[in-house]
């Protein structure tokens, strides 16, 4: 399994549906991702991802 690098796009499940997102952080075991935009407060949603649980889309190098 790749580990992503900061800039990846990734894909992750939650709660039932398929998200993309651009990995913002690297933890020991887990991205921080960001996956969109919040309609009410026009602000990136933001959500962390364990290793296991996303694949790597499109790596940044």
């Amino acid at each position: 399994m790749a580990t992503a690098k900061i800039g990846d796009v990734i894909s992750f499940k939650r709660e039932g549906e398929t998200f993309e997102g651009v990995v913002s952080g690297i933890r020991e075991n887990s991205v921080m991702v960001d996956y969109g935009m919040s309609k009410e407060k026009n602000e990136p949603l933001k959500t962390i991802v364990n290793h296991k649980n996303y694949k790597l889309k499109k790596s940044n190098g």
